[in-house]
């Protein structure tokens, strides 16, 4: 249906490419923009830079977001504000290797209009929303969703 390129480009900086000594910082080049990234700090990155763990729960947290704005909006809700403190678990898995094993999104939703779901009708998009996002539809980890009530 369609494809997504990202570039990714890394240069040595260091003289030595000893374990302890090499920069981790590189840039992730998409067709709009460009993101510093390295490594994160405790695989000696840098900590002002997004690592690939932090992004690979934001993009869990984001495609939620955005199928759950679509079908919200499908359903005639409004939504003025979504808010989602994600939390990515880096453990052994069953194999054990190092992974990303559990996320847990935890989607914060304002409703404006007078048209508000009620609990149920929020677990229900939120469930819909996790099927339907293709980024969750293409890992593996198990994603978690705690769905409360943003004031």
């Amino acid at each position: 249906m369609s494809a997504h390129k990202a570039t990714i480009e890394w240069r040595r900086e260091t003289d030595s490419f000893e374990y302890n000594d090499y920069n981790r910082n590189h840039l992730w080049q998409f067709e709009t923009t460009t993101v510093a990234a390295s490594a994160a700090p405790g695989f000696l990155g840098d900590a002002l830079r997004v690592d690939p763990e932090e992004a690979y729960v934001a993009s869990l947290s984001s495609c939620h977001m955005l199928t759950f704005l679509a079908l919200a909006s499908k359903k005639g809700f409004v939504v003025d504000s979504y808010t989602d403190e994600a939390t990515g678990v880096l453990a052994k898995n069953d194999d054990g290797k190092l992974s990303i094993t559990h996320v847990t999104l935890r989607p914060a939703v304002v409703f404006g209009g007078d048209k508000q779901p009620d609990a149920e009708a929020l677990a229900r998009i939120n469930e819909l929303a996790h099927r339907e996002c293709f980024i969750a539809n293409s890992v593996r980890t198990k994603i978690s969703i705690e769905t409360t009530t943003a004031k």
